[in-house]
């Protein structure tokens, strides 16, 4: 269906847990006319949290997909012109730190996002978290304060912290009018005028009013501001501001406005209580009007995959066929569904793709635009728009789907390493087969859940980013696979590293009649170098044989070696991450010799050369955050210590104290009940994957006597 890009919208509602994020969703749902009927989330009944688990837990697991439109601009409720008609593609995300690869995919493909704040607490951890991830992929942005109802809610110290705590430049363009349970409109500091809602019609009508009396001073303040950072990014104001500031016309702050937005020069924040369905339709407005549309992306660059040179794709029907898969998921009724997003050209239902990864071209025999879980049919998907495809065979999260006769590469995603895993085993016989096809298909849909079997002991571990993530996994299993599992204690996923480099020789002989075996090389192996100040993942690995000491056809077989021989760490079979080897000399025997007698040999040599290279072994360390009242704090930090936690902070928040720390995963389990214990059940923690650090050599020599232990 052919539309105007520059009236479309693809947009994310991202924000810490509990800030409303899918109730946010749900009133833009009503308020566009897709939902006749609000659906809460403390009741079980929102639309986007469909999954039976996010319903329970009252929580998003999983980011949805949804499309609407919205007449705009919008006056007294009444629609002024349907050729203004945008169609928005929302994906509402979960907040929870164990998700976020669910706020880092729908990132890599939005053009926009509304961060929601809590009025009440602010800036939390992950909307830090949140918030660096889109820097990370230049989404413009802009700040919705969400739940001015409620006691405490200060939208002012909200912008305050955005701009402090997210080094963003926070512009209120929206002033509260009556605070906490008197929050009844706001004054747009742009028109220069004050809305208040109609409790009865849901807040989808509004008077405007003129501005409360006890207001205009601050009022003219904040306007004021608005314009003087306007007027600082478009030089062309500037002019006209220093002659007089009141000769800005509203369409030139809207223009400039929304040019800085897309800068990400300012972050024009609004407020409202999605609950009480007030601002919902002013901060629609407000992304019609700021924030991007595809077309304000001028191209989507890529690599040619035969010649590795650049080339773009513009976001026009008439340039080539490009997507990026973004989302795999597993429907009941439809089968497994490729969530992608059309940057460039068109796709038909039926038709064939190619996807560069796999060099395969691909059917995709139906094309669905999504309403969280239920699919709408259409018959052709364009530049800019966000759909769902069936009937494909192999296609993985970040896959390029393109042209055939214009292949393209476009930037996939860099997703973190699981940091926990439990081992589990089926309860019956039937459950077998069952339990390895119904991993295979969630970890097809997540790429931070992973499988692997133990060599040691033959169990199967599944590893993920928390306790409440594996919990998640599991308890699918059971619902939707139908598979019963025994399931072991926690355990933390470990790295092995080299601390120093070592020089080797490790020469595999073996005798048994007949022909042998031989390889013999000579290497260096230690920790990899850094490139642009990073270390970068997977083996370094340089070849400095000279005179054919070691046959050129062997050498790829000595690499492969080394590259296998990563996966089990030769202190207590952790996987290594980054490993550099220099193979200097080595010798071979014009019989005997053979590729798997020198991958073996650099197999060896690996395990062999671990002392001297300083073997150690590498332990997850989390980022945490307690809000504690402050007679608890000492309580709460001695046990942190206890932990072997690193306390890094003590600030002040809304009356609590705020604890930040580092501390190691292993110690963490079972902290939240320890944390109620403590505080009578007032503090709160958040904990999010920081980094991996060297494990203290009482812990590491734990770790491996247990790692021996178990095989």
């Amino acid at each position: 269906m052919a539309r105007d890009l520059l009236f479309t919208r693809n947009i994310g509602i991202a924000a810490h847990i509990d800030a409303g994020k899918t109730t946010t969703t749900e009133r833009i749902l009503f308020y566009t006319g897709k939902n006749h009927k609000l659906g809460e989330v403390h009741d079980g009944a929102s639309t986007m949290d469909w999954m039976e688990q996010e319903a329970e837990r009252g929580i998003t697991i999983t980011s949805a997909a949804t499309t609407c439109t919205w007449n705009f601009p919008t006056d007294q409720g009444k629609k002024i012109d349907s050729s203004k008609e945008y169609h928005f593609n929302i994906i509402d995300t979960p907040g929870h730190v164990d998700f976020t690869v669910e706020v880092n995919r729908s990132l890599r493909v939005l053009d926009g996002l509304v961060f929601l704040f809590s009025a009440v607490d602010g800036v939390e951890p992950q909307s830090e978290t949140n918030w660096r991830l889109a820097d990370n992929y230049k989404v413009p942005r802009m700040g919705f304060v969400n739940k001015m109802d409620r006691q405490g809610a200060n939208f002012l110290k909200v912008c305050q912290q955005v701009k402090d705590m997210l080094k963003s430049n926070a512009v209120p363009i929206v002033l509260p009018i009556g605070e906490e349970a008197d929050f009844k409109g706001v004054v747009d500091l742009v028109k220069n005028r004050a809305i208040v809602w109609h409790e009865e019609t849901q807040g989808a009508t509004f008077d405007i009013i003129e501005i409360p009396a006890d207001m205009v001073d601050d009022v003219k303040q904040y306007r004021g501001q608005l314009i003087e950072e306007i007027a600082a990014y478009d030089e062309n104001l500037l002019e006209k501001y220093m002659e007089d500031e009141n000769s800005i016309t509203e369409d030139e702050i809207h223009t400039a406005l929304r040019a800085a937005t897309l800068d990400m020069s300012i972050i024009p924040m609004t407020c409202g209580s999605s609950f009480k369905n007030k601002g919902v339709q002013f901060m629609l407005d407000a992304v019609c009007r700021y924030l991007p549309s595809p077309m304000d992306k001028e191209a989507i660059e890529g690599t040619n995959p035969d010649t590795d040179e650049p080339i773009t794709r513009k976001p026009s029907v008439s340039d080539p066929f490009a997507a990026l898969a973004f989302k795999i998921a597993t429907d009941p009724f439809v089968g497994r569904l490729a969530f992608f997003r059309a940057y460039s050209g068109g796709l038909d239902a039926g038709s064939y793709v190619l996807n560069t990864r796999s060099g395969n071209k691909e059917r995709i025999s139906r094309i669905y635009q999504m309403h969280a879980n239920k699919q709408n049919p259409i018959e052709r998907i364009e530049a800019g728009d966000i759909g769902a495809a069936v009937g494909f065979k192999d296609i993985k999260t970040g896959d390029t789907l393109c042209d055939e006769k214009h292949p393209i590469v476009l930037e996939s995603m860099v997703f973190p390493d699981p940091v926990i895993g439990i081992a589990i085993e089926p309860k019956t016989k039937a459950d077998v087969d069952k339990m390895g096809m119904a991993l295979a298909k969630l970890a097809e849909e997540d790429p931070t859940f992973t499988v692997r079997t133990d060599q040691a002991s033959g169990q199967t571990i599944i590893s993920g980013m928390g306790e409440l993530h594996l919990d998640i996994i599991v308890d699918r299993m059971k619902r939707e696979f139908k598979v019963e599992v025994n399931q072991g204690e926690p355990q933390v996923e470990y790295k092995e590293a080299f601390t120093k480099t070592a020089d080797h020789r490790e020469t595999y002989k073996k005798q048994s009649g007949g022909r042998g075996k031989f390889g013999d090389i000579v290497f260096k192996i230690g920790p990899a170098d850094e490139v642009d100040g990073k270390v970068p993942m997977g083996l370094q690995f340089v070849n400095e044989v000279k005179g054919g000491n070691v046959p050129k056809e062997y050498i790829p077989a000595v690499e492969k070696g080394f590259r296998e021989a990563m996966k089990q760490g030769p202190l207590a079979g952790f996987e290594m991450d980054s490993l550099k080897v220099t193979l200097v000399d080595g010798s071979y025997h014009a019989v005997d010799s053979d590729a798997l007698s020198f991958e073996l040999a650099a197999k060896l040599g690996y395990k062999e050369s671990a002392k001297a290279a300083g073997a150690i072994i590498l332990e997850p360390i989390m980022k945490l955050e307690v809000l504690t009242p402050e007679e608890n704090m000492g309580d709460i930090v001695g046990d942190l210590n206890r932990r072997r936690g690193q306390i890094n902070s003590m600030d002040d928040r809304n009356g609590a104290k705020v604890v930040k720390a580092s501390v190691p995963l292993s110690e963490m389990f079972g902290y939240v009940t320890t944390l109620r214990t403590l505080s009578s059940g007032r503090a709160t923690s958040t904990m999010e994957f920081s980094h991996y650090e060297q494990t203290p050599s009482n812990i590491q020599e734990e770790v491996i006597k247990k790692a021996k232990g178990n095989a």
